[in-house]
């Protein structure tokens, strides 16, 4: 008995591994606010997407410049959206614009958004050879004018900011005081981590937007 019962358990499990479920796909579009690039992702259901990450090649929409954004995917309801979470120039990119006979100036920024806490750093490049001096304060001018000016914008506009060039180039009319630069970049910004509620208060009474104080 114990042998028939044996026997007809592996049989029943011989015919459970014979019956496969095929689980359909199919391509899935995923909304970015932030881009007009058209996101296609291939899954089974949206909720299999959800808390994925993709990247977008900005390359060609921004005419050679290699700006990679990376996004955060939200499924609500079935519909798919997507959530930037940092945009990187690339590697290839910043090798090429920083030349010989040219001096370049880096910094990496821990700052806060009106919404998150943000890290950003700036790629500052020069016509010709400068001093430390100069080079100490390019990179101290840039640092105090975006502590400022994160803090009067959330994480979405400062990336559409960056995106259509528009940071940058404020940053530029800034420090051509200083110095005139051959290339003025954000190299990377990127999202830490949300603001608490008892931050965000202390948030409200943000500074005067400073692009209204800008020369053109």
């Amino acid at each position: 008995m114990a042998k028939d019962k044996q026997q007809s358990q592996q049989k029943q499990m011989k015919q459970k591994t014979k019956i496969k479920k095929t689980v359909k796909k199919t391509f899935y579009e995923v909304f970015a606010p932030l881009t007009s690039t058209k996101i296609m992702l291939y899954a089974a259901s949206p909720e299999e997407l959800n808390d994925k990450t993709v990247k977008i090649d900005l390359t060609k929409s921004l005419r050679g410049k290699n700006l990679e954004l990376k996004l955060r995917i939200k499924n609500e309801n079935g519909s798919l959206t997507g959530l930037a979470e940092s945009a990187t120039l690339a590697s290839s990119y910043v090798r090429k614009v920083v030349r010989k006979g040219t001096d370049y100036n880096e910094d990496s920024i821990a700052a806060q958004c009106r919404d998150m806490h943000v890290r950003i750093k700036p790629l500052l490049v020069t016509r010709r050879r400068v001093s430390k001096g100069i080079l100490k304060t390019l990179r101290e001018t840039a640092r105090k004018h975006l502590l400022t000016y994160l803090k009067t914008r959330n994480a979405e506009e400062i990336f559409s900011e960056i995106i259509a060039n528009k940071l940058q180039k404020q940053l530029a009319v800034k420090l051509k005081k200083i110095y005139p630069l051959a290339l003025c970049e954000i190299r990377m910004f990127e999202i830490l981590s949300p603001i608490k509620d008892s931050e965000r208060e202390q948030t409200k009474e943000a500074p005067e937007d400073i692009s209204q104080n800008t020369e053109e």
